[in-house]
Formats: C-alpha cells, sequence, structure tokens
C-alpha cells in the first residue's frame, strides 16, 4: 500500500499568520495564509491543492476508463473549481466542479460521456470527496 506525505506548518493566529504546505516528494513548496485562503491574497491555499489533486486523479481515471474500453485517447485535460465559501458559519468545500476536454480517437459522444461519468464517481479522490457535490461537464474534441 502507497503512502503519501505531505505537510504544513503555521505560525500565529488564524488572520495574521502565515504558513508553508509542501510535498513530500519536493515537488512543490508554498506559502499559505488567511488572505490567500479566505481573499485573494497571493500564496495557496488547501483547495486548490485539494482541486489539483482532484484534476489530476480524474484524468488518469479517465485515460483508464477509456483504454479499458478500447481507446486510446491522445490528451485529456481536466479542470477542478473548487467552491470555498462559508455555510452556517462554518468554512465549507461547497461544490466542485469538474471540466474536461479529451480527443479520443473513435469514440462516440454517447460513450465518451458515460466513461467520463464513470470516472468521475470512481476516481479515488471523488470516493475520498464523496461528501461534497461533484459536477463534471465532459467535452469531446477533435485533435
Amino acid at each position: 500500500m502507497a503512502v503519501r506525505k505531505a505537510e504544513a506548518v503555521w505560525q500565529g493566529d488564524l488572520r495574521g499568520g502565515r504558513g508553508t504546505m509542501a510535498l513530500g516528494s519536493g515537488a512543490f513548496e508554498g506559502q499559505y495564509s488567511f488572505s490567500s485562503r479566505f481573499e485573494e491574497g497571493a500564496g495557496t491555499n488547501p483547495e486548490e491543492l485539494i482541486g489539483a489533486a482532484h484534476a489530476g486523479c480524474f484524468a488518469m481515471a479517465f485515460s483508464n476508463e477509456l483504454a479499458k474500453a478500447g481507446f486510446t485517447p491522445e490528451r485529456v485535460h481536466a479542470v477542478a473549481n473548487v467552491h470555498f465559501g462559508i455555510v452556517d458559519g462554518a468554512p465549507k468545500i461547497i461544490r466542485i466542479d469538474l471540466k474536461c476536454d479529451a480527443s479520443v480517437p473513435g469514440i462516440g459522444e454517447a460513450q465518451f460521456q458515460q466513461l467520463a461519468e464513470g470516472a468521475k464517481t470512481n476516481c479515488p479522490v471523488s470516493r475520498a470527496l464523496a461528501a461534497t457535490e461533484i459536477t463534471l461537464d465532459a467535452k469531446l474534441v477533435q485533435a
């Protein structure tokens, strides 16, 4: 079983503090703050990293679903828009909108949509976020 690691350090109180988040692989380290999370300040935030993880997971899962169905995707581009706000007085990830465009030679629209929906439902990150509404807008594009 694979174990992936990430870490964070926070210094100070919520509004005035600052922190860093880093991936165990060393591929990313970034600063975050109250402003980067709850406003539009510079730096990253946990929701942005969740979005990156979700987009990456979905793109891989969709490519796998396509391959299992006999199609070789030329390109799968996925974006995850993570909606974050205050609900009932507490911060919450409200919804994640997955958007995908993919070039897949030889596939029909109906099968494309069916496989995309399956990947959305079954990718490990979607499963981990099952308590959150997840939408999908998948477009089949020509190469």
